[in-house]
């Protein structure tokens, strides 16, 4: 019933390293998802940033409780089996899954509109899935290759990705162009559109706030990488809720600078989501003269967030179909590793299904889609927090999750997944339904066949159980 030793993950990742790949999962696709966050909520988008960051911190103090009671490789997917049920695991590991794996693709989109964008390359099509593929490549292998070269890597990328988001700040903050008035209609939204009534803008800007949990989904990566760390269990809460506060603190600063740089109208076209309004803002304060600065920004404001941001979610769906391979929620092959303790064929099956993903080209599909994912998938979580702490208060907790913030996660994220049912357009939703179709017909196999002849198994602070 227990894993292969053979196959087990290599204990090497020191705490900086699995904080900066939380870190870097969080610090989103920063200026090249700028127009979809600015257009959903208006000048107000700073303040959506510090409330979802507020929103966020019980469900992060939740999977702080959980990645410590429970320390094994696949987070919600264990979490959810043990507090629950199979069935609870395997359709939370589903949801989640479905906002990991459509990261690398949509990051990949960000890099090769973003080579169009600076350099007129003409990257589009066929060109694009080449290009495209090659990048997915490379993280692939750099997967394939020793964690602590990941962890490096990442450690790198997000510290000068935040350095120069600060600096970027910074400039527009005392450019001469910002100004209060800049924050008039404060609570304006693309979604405005969809309303009527009294309440248009209330409801809008309310949606398109509950979409922005889509750049926080990320310290989810903190339990995935659990049995790879080398330092005391309960240090995990500081790379989960230091991930979270950081990024949101971040966003913050950043979006209030950007806001107040031009008028919202000029500065969104009237909301339409098109990215890269940060350079636009750059070249508004400072004209041609930023042009280098420009450059930068587009390697540290768009590379290096998205690098990080995949790399880190790459990690996590990878080691999210080792659990379920080992664990039985998959064919065992699944939880094979190479000579560098790094699981082999979830990294070709994330490779290939993000050279497929890079076909659908609506960005604002992609941001819709992981939101509501993740918001579902944190409410089936919060229930199973206050399902198990009724079946097993014994368990030892090396950190305690207060029983008022699981039911805080657990209202707050219900309210989240609600609004983004309300503002998600009808080719994300059929988009969602194709893909849990697959995973119905995955659940229906399982049932059926494997695990009649095959349980389940988890550890858990009693030994390892099977369901």
């Amino acid at each position: 019933m227990g894993e292969k030793k053979t196959n087990a993950l290599s204990k090497s990742m020191k705490l900086i390293y699995v904080y900066a790949m939380a870190t870097g999962a969080i610090f989103t696709f920063m200026c090249y998802w700028d127009g979809i966050f600015m257009s959903y909520t208006g000048p107000g988008t700073f303040l959506a940033f510090a409330l979802m960051t507020l929103a966020v911190l019980p469900t992060a103090f939740v999977y702080a409780e959980f990645s410590t009671m429970l320390p094994s490789t696949g987070s919600c997917l264990v979490f959810n089996t043990v507090g629950i049920n199979k069935h609870a695991g395997f359709w939370s590991a589903w949801l989640i899954m479905c906002a990991w794996i459509a990261v690398p693709a949509a990051g990949v989109l960000g890099i090769i509109e973003w080579l169009n964008h600076q350099f007129g390359l003409g990257l589009t099509g066929g060109k694009a899935v080449i290009v495209g593929s090659l990048v997915l490549c490379f993280w692939c292998v750099l997967s394939l290759y020793k964690n602590v070269v990941a962890g490096k890597v990442q450690s790198f990328m997000l510290m000068a990705g935040i350095a120069g988001i600060l600096i970027c700040s910074l400039l527009f903050l005392f450019s001469g162009h910002w100004s209060i008035a800049n924050f008039a209609d404060f609570f304006t939204s693309s979604n405005e559109k969809q309303w009527g009534g009294n309440f248009a803008t209330g409801i809008a800007w309310v949606v398109g706030c509950s979409f922005m949990i889509t750049p926080y989904f990320g310290f989810e990566t903190v339990p995935a990488m659990v049995e790879e760390g080398d330092f005391p269990i309960k240090n995990q809460k500081k790379a989960i809720l230091g991930s979270v506060i950081t990024c949101g603190a971040i966003y913050t600063i950043f979006y209030f600078c950007l806001a107040g740089a031009m008028p919202w109208a000029e500065l969104t076209n009237g909301g339409d989501c098109h990215p890269f309004i940060t350079f636009e803002a750059l070249q508004y304060c400072f004209g041609d003269k930023i042009a280098w600065f420009v450059l930068i920004m587009g390697i540290v404001g768009v590379v290096f967030p998205i690098g990080t941001s995949v790399l880190g979610f790459w990690y996590s769906g990878v080691r999210m179909i080792y659990a379920m391979g080992r664990q039985n929620f998959l064919p065992k092959q699944f939880s094979y590793t190479n000579k560098y303790n790094q699981p082999t064929l979830p990294n070709i099956l994330i490779l290939v299904v993000s050279i497929g993903f890079i076909a659908m080209q609506s960005i604002t599909a992609f941001f819709d889609l992981m939101a509501f994912a993740c918001a579902l998938c944190y409410v089936i979580t919060s229930i199973s927090s206050l399902v198990l702490l009724k079946k097993h208060p014994e368990w030892e907790r090396p950190y305690k999750c207060a029983t008022g913030l699981k039911i805080a996660s657990l209202i707050i994220m219900a309210i989240i997944a609600f609004f983004c049912t309300i503002g998600i357009g009808k080719a994300t939703w059929l988009g969602f339904a194709g893909y849990m179709g697959v995973g119905l017909i995955l659940w229906l196999y399982m049932i059926l066949i494997k695990w009649k002849h095959e349980k389940v198994w988890m550890k858990t602070p009693d030994g390892d159980k099977e369901y």
